[in-house]
């Protein structure tokens, strides 16, 4: 639980029990939308006490399943969900994996399916490609056909990005020269303004977080000049404003991950006691993959 701003996590035994449907955590997914909260730079910042945790992966009625929770909570044992927002896990999937899907592969997906043009004819440059959404853009964007290049900071992680699917890697240093038709940015700052220019005529960058920095507003008329998109997601408030876009998204990726067309990359695990650990390797950027706690 965070009591405050910048303050620990800590387990406690006296938080309330779940009143409504609630689902046995077996495994909570963290995001970096989490340390945003606890470092209070979360655009949207809940009330403290808060429990963290946006997605979750375990038991309900005696069924395996993954859950988006009602209002976070899923750093817990049992957390409360909407009937909704709870979809069966796949036969042979961990309950690690499921943690790691649709916060990952929704925030990839929509855009690359609702908001951007992708073809086979496409360049698709994916910025933190060994990231967990970066993992995810890699994989649906090759599932549409797309060429893809993925960009990390470590010849440790563009290995990882090429195994994931990317046709090739590039360090952050090695991207001026290139020309992509969508740019999918979950780092921002520097980087999605040095990505702009990469754009082909009528090409689209995906502007999707800032965990290199807040994005310095792109000119309206260099846009114009350019031919050239920036679109937005943004999964919460998209879950609320047209929800049933959210859900049939992710019944169409489940479909895709029951058929072995994708596949959830955990790159760490932590005991749900050691979550400040967990939040630790996210904000180090060492980490590869999704980051799992396990209750």
């Amino acid at each position: 639980m965070l009591r405050e701003v910048g303050g620990d996590l800590a387990l406690e035994e006296d938080w309330p029990e779940p009143t409504g449907s609630a689902v046995a955590v077996r495994a909570a997914g963290v995001n970096f939308a989490d340390v945003l909260i606890r470092r209070g730079l979360y655009p949207q910042m809940p009330e403290l006490p808060h429990v963290l945790g946006n997605e979750v992966a375990g038991e309900l009625d005696g069924r395996r399943v993954l859950a988006l929770p009602r209002a976070a909570g899923g750093y817990a044992e049992r957390v409360e969900v909407d009937p909704q927002w709870t979809f069966t896990l796949p036969e042979n999937a961990s309950f690690a994996a499921g943690a790691s899907f649709l916060t990952t592969y929704l925030t990839a997906y929509i855009p690359l399916v609702h908001q951007v043009r992708v073809t086979p004819a496409s360049t698709v440059l994916v910025h933190a490609g060994s990231g967990g959404v970066g993992c995810a853009a890699i994989q649906l964007a090759k599932q549409r056909g797309a060429k893809v290049i993925a960009t990390a900071s470590s010849d440790e992680k563009r290995a990882f990005a090429l195994g994931v699917g990317a046709d090739e890697a590039v360090g952050y240093d090695e991207i001026d020269d290139l020309r992509v038709d969508v740019v999918i940015d979950p780092v921002g700052g520097e980087v999605f303004t040095r990505s702009l220019p990469l754009l082909n005529p009528l090409g689209a960058i995906v502007a999707i977080g800032f965990a290199g920095g807040l994005w310095s507003d792109p000119s309206v008329q260099w846009l114009v000049g350019r031919n050239a998109a920036v679109v937005g997601v943004y999964l919460g408030r998209l879950m609320k404003l047209q929800p049933q876009l959210v859900h049939e998204s992710a019944i169409e990726l489940l479909a895709l991950w029951a058929r072995d067309e994708l596949a959830p990359v955990v790159g760490a695990t932590f005991p749900l006691g050691e979550a400040a650990a967990a939040h630790a390797l996210i904000e180090t950027r060492r980490h590869v993959g999704k980051v799992v706690l396990e209750p």
